[in-house]
């Protein structure tokens, strides 16, 4: 197709006053199919149709979370221009994107609504976790310390949950993702890190065996909490490595070794914490220098901060230990 045809086609798919509305609300924030059918007061096939052309046409990428698939904009500087075209040019489309924005409150508040019912089934949970060691603003503070040394980069948040980190640390990074296997963990993150005000953190749905990121794509990592979850913890830090940047830094946060059996029974922790010894080899398989161990006692449960930076010539093994 040439560049004339490409873009008669561009301006083709923005001919209807249904797809000038979803992307104005793509604009505000990520929707699904149905929040945009409920919001447009339209039939789900109807607005599928008109989402299927707006695909087509590239202004508009899908991305699936579990049984969701959350829409947005493909490329923002590409539709930014376009909307350039049209704002102040009709004041009654401004009037009726106005009023579609204000209804976006009402997605607003059906998502907190279900993050606040997945929280309090799991709040005793975290709760009697939490009891076991420091307290969290502890923890935090020596993530910080050790995060913070140095400008973070590209950060990625393996095993995000309900996005602390991410709210922690995602306005000292150039752009924060956060990545986690549970549907419900994410929609629970993106509700608090809208009522935290932050917008500059993405959230995909991933495996830490398989993140889906390109090699060498980001600068510093986090796995908090996260291992002692893990069948192949080693396999982990294998592929967290395989996305770190050469002189990027991984850190995992985690119990040390304890014997605390009802958390494998009752809380699905597959690992009753790490050796340092463990660690260390695990990183030295990465290609990854451990280069910082910091332990925070005060609790039943000790928890350890290890981290490890990339060197410019690591050779990463592809089998963990």
């Amino acid at each position: 197709m040439t560049r004339d045809l490409q873009l008669a086609a561009l301006f083709q798919a923005l001919a209807d006053p249904t797809r000038l509305r979803i992307l104005a609300l793509l604009r505000a924030m990520e929707l699904s199919v149905g929040e945009l059918a409920l919001l447009l007061g339209q039939s789900q096939p109807r607005v599928s149709r008109h989402v299927r052309i707006l695909s087509d046409s590239g202004l508009i990428g899908r991305r699936k979370e579990g049984s969701w698939v959350y829409l947005q904009l493909a490329d923002a500087d590409r539709t930014e221009r376009l909307f350039e075209l049209y704002d102040g040019v009709d004041s009654e489309a401004e009037q009726l994107f106005t009023a579609d924005a204000a209804r976006l409150e009402a997605v607003r508040a059906d998502r907190a609504e279900a993050a606040r019912r997945y929280f309090e089934v799991h709040a005793a949970t975290w709760e009697s976790i939490r009891s076991l060691h420091i307290a969290d603003c502890e923890i935090e503070r020596a993530i910080a310390g050790l995060l913070l040394e140095r400008p973070l980069g590209t950060l990625l948040d393996i095993g995000t949950g309900t996005g602390r980190m991410l709210e922690l640390f995602a306005s000292d990074a150039n752009n924060a993702i956060g990545i986690d296997r549970s549907s419900e963990m994410l929609r629970l993150a993106r509700v608090k890190l809208e009522e935290a005000g932050i917008s500059s953190a993405s959230l995909r749905q991933g495996d830490m065996y398989a993140l889906p990121l390109g090699d060498q794509s980001v600068d510093s990592i986090i796995l908090h909490q996260v291992l002692h979850y893990a069948q192949q913890p080693g396999a982990a830090i294998v592929e967290a490595a395989r996305v770190l940047s050469p002189g990027g830094r991984l850190l995992v946060i985690d119990f040390a070794q304890h014997d605390r059996a009802e958390l494998k029974e009752q809380d699905a922790h597959l690992r009753l914490g790490f050796a340092d010894d463990a660690m260390r080899g695990w990183f030295k398989s990465a290609g990854l220098e451990l280069d910082r161990i910091e332990r925070l006692g005060g609790g039943e449960l000790t928890v350890i901060l290890w981290r490890g930076v990339k060197a410019a010539d690591a050779k990463r093994q592809q089998a963990a230990a």
